[in-house]
């Protein structure tokens, strides 16, 4: 399997010494990452001490890996997923499948929560994790405000295993996790800065909003944040562009609907919009003068100088080899 250079966050073998020395983790939790060696990373915290912890995953796997035997007894977890597929649930009970840009929540009773992840992916992925006496602990007071689920996980009567659906991330919660590795502050002062984004994250994830969206209006956000990710993902990589199918999994959607919200909220299909896009960064390159033709072709993903020549005349206005002469030339989107 191919793997595309990633822009996610990495960690210096020197910076992770120091988290590990600023947050020993639990033992148990310790022996189950073992196998992964560095790939398991706690940022915050303690489950078993102080009832919270964030910790940082990073890692390749050959085979399938256990992710269940991580999950510590009598907790509530949230997983934030950048990259690579897991599984919480199933043999019998209710599973949610974590896909790229996915997150979700999972509690633990006393008895195990199966999960595992997928053999051959890279695995990203920050994890939130509390004990379920911290929370009741914390939250007695505004138990009436929670999520009426996570209410229930909480005060319920039966500890008992649930496993939420998993959604896709909004742009908040992905800018919270890529800033998770890199504090922007002292080392004296990073223990107070994750507690306020452990916080953060669970005003995010904890509690019914106050003026709750209408379900059309949440729709449209929502249609609007996948479109925005399915743009990013496109100029990540013109030459090597994934296919609406892997664009729907990393959104969280059917290609259908995908397609459907993307040509809405843009006026455009989406390869009518790659094509735009790689004829925008085909014109970039020709004004450099450092790339001819042909180059400026490869470099956006066209094999067939001929196809190439007659999208940028379409989009463009001119053709590729007088465009770098012809002046006051704009791009008709």
């Amino acid at each position: 399997m191919r793997y595309r250079k990633s822009n996610l966050p990495c960690i210096s073998p020197t910076r992770t010494r120091n988290l590990r020395e600023m947050n020993p983790g639990c033992a148990a939790e310790k022996a189950a990452w073992r196998e992964l060696k560095d790939g398991w990373r706690p940022l915050y915290g303690d489950v078993d001490k102080i009832g919270v912890a964030i910790e940082w995953h990073d890692f390749r796997i050959e085979r399938s890996f256990n992710w269940g035997r991580t999950f510590h007894p009598n907790s509530l977890e949230f997983c934030l997923n950048l990259n690579g597929h897991g599984a919480v649930g199933g043999a019998g009970g209710t599973r949610s499948d974590y896909l790229p840009g996915n997150c979700g929540y999972y509690a633990v009773a006393d008895g195990p929560l199966p999960a595992s992840r997928r053999a051959h992916d890279h695995h990203q992925f920050v994890t939130l994790e509390f004990s379920r006496e911290h929370l009741r602990n914390q939250l007695a007071q505004n138990e009436a405000d929670l999520e009426p689920e996570i209410r229930r996980i909480l005060f319920g009567k039966k500890e008992e295993n649930v496993v939420a659906p998993a959604r896709p991330m909004t742009m908040q919660q992905r800018s919270v996790v890529g800033s998770l590795t890199e504090p922007p502050v002292a080392k004296a002062a990073q223990m107070l800065w994750y507690q306020g984004k452990a916080l953060e994250l669970m005003a995010q994830f904890f509690f019914a909003p106050k003026d709750p969206e209408f379900f059309c209006m949440r729709q449209k956000r929502l249609a609007r944040e996948r479109v925005d990710r399915v743009k990013e993902i496109l100029t990540r990589d013109l030459a090597n562009p994934p296919t609406l199918e892997m664009l729907g999994q990393e959104v969280g959607c059917s290609p259908f609907y995908l397609s459907r919200i993307f040509s809405r909220e843009v006026g455009h299909t989406i390869p009518q919009y790659l094509r735009n896009v790689r004829m925008e960064r085909a014109a970039e390159l020709l004004r450099t003068g450092r790339y001819n033709v042909t180059e400026a072709a490869t470099e956006v993903g066209y094999s067939s100088l001929s196809h190439f020549s007659k999208a940028f005349c379409e989009t463009i206005g001119c053709c590729p080899v007088l465009y770098p002469v012809a002046k006051n030339v704009l791009l008709d989107r």
